[in-house]
């Protein structure tokens, strides 16, 4: 039997690269190296190299390429989730068909997409540096088991500098009910099961789930076809209805605001906060403000803390708050951070967080 190599260092992230592009590998292979808990492993030009080298390379977490000769990325994982499990990163391209085969690779057993990084400004490179190497980081947190069917210290900033704090409460005159939902890794299963629960005449949805830009829309269209609410990505002035789900796009805010009893929302540009844009605290801060105690909010499976302090400013406001319990969680990050600043009202299983919200209408 083949001699498995691993890191004697066991907080170093081992990475194995499988892209067809030597260019990208090698894109890939600087941005990751810039890290000092994440070490390159090993690359690969197809899966049928990626194969062999696994007989002898352990990697923790894998970034795989959708599309390649000989054998498509999609394949390639099917196997590798059915024979040896092992995180993995779709790395992929923004065209319809690269998003389409990446969504379709989250039920696969994919834990997270992030878009083929390439050669540009010093501002680019440095927010896919950011992106890919947190993705690896919460990648290396999922526990991935075999599938029975297919189903440097950046800037961080906060809430804050797309929306202030306000001096007093926004005053309220509606009556209308929304629900904020903030999620990351793990997210795109959780988000399709509990917008499944949700009924026809449930409250409207507005989403952050964080994923590149191209991709929310390939997310959104496969909802909404196995949901009865209707789901869409969301646009600058879309209104916030009863029955639908709006998902921020990716690469863009996503910030709640009201127009007399009308709630819209605002798509629009701004810096990296808590690392992500769109970022789910600046969501929650703006429900906080425009809906206060209309509100529900909602924090599920995610690393790092995005979405924390903005659940707790919901709670201060009145809003409904809950967070996804450490078990349902791919990676109890997210709820974590906001459970320790006791930002919630109570934490529940994904699978009764529907259930929960309409009983509490």
């Amino acid at each position: 039997m083949s001699k498995r190599r691993k890191s004697s260092v066991s907080n170093i992230i081992e990475v194995m690269i499988i892209d067809d592009s030597a260019v990208v590998r090698q894109t890939l292979e600087e941005l990751l190296l810039s890290e000092k808990d994440i070490h390159l492993l090993t690359t690969a030009p197809d899966p049928y190299v990626a194969v062999n080298k696994l007989k002898e390379f352990v990697p923790d977490v894998i970034i795989l390429d959708i599309e390649m000769p000989r054998m498509d990325g999609l394949t390639f994982l099917q196997k590798l989730m059915n024979q040896h499990p092992i995180p993995v990163i779709i790395c992929s391209s923004k065209s319809e068909k690269g998003s389409s085969n990446a969504i379709k690779a989250l039920e696969y057993g994919a834990v997270d997409i992030i878009q083929k990084p390439k050669i540009g400004t010093k501002k680019f490179l440095e927010e896919s540096r950011f992106r890919i190497c947190d993705a690896v980081r919460a990648a290396n947190q999922v526990k991935v088991k075999k599938i029975e069917k297919i189903m440097s210290v950046s800037p961080k900033f906060s809430a804050d500098v797309m929306l202030k704090k306000p001096l007093t409460n926004t005053s309220i005159d509606t009556t209308e009910k929304i629900i904020s939902v903030g999620a990351s890794t793990g997210g795109t299963e959780a988000l399709k099961l509990f917008l499944e629960l949700l009924p026809i005449n449930s409250p409207g949805v507005v989403i952050v789930q964080h994923m590149p830009e191209h991709f929310t829309k390939a997310f959104a269209d496969r909802l909404d076809k196995s949901c009865i609410i209707t789901v869409k990505e969301a646009k600058n002035g879309d209104s916030i209805l009863v029955g639908t789900a709006l998902i921020a796009p990716g690469n863009k805010h996503m910030l709640v605001k009201r127009s007399g009893s009308r709630y819209y929302v605002e798509v629009k540009d701004g810096p990296l906060v808590s690392r992500h844009r769109p970022s789910v605290d600046v969501l929650f801060r703006s429900t906080a403000r425009y809906a206060g105690k209309n509100a529900i909010g909602v924090i599920m499976t995610g690393m790092g803390d995005d979405g924390a302090q903005g659940l707790l400013e919901m709670k201060n406001s009145g809003a409904y708050t809950i967070a996804q319990d450490e078990a349902s969680c791919v990676v109890y990050g997210m709820p974590k951070e906001a459970v320790k600043r006791d930002a919630h009202c109570c934490e529940l299983p994904l699978g009764q967080i529907a259930g929960h919200i309409l009983s509490k209408l």
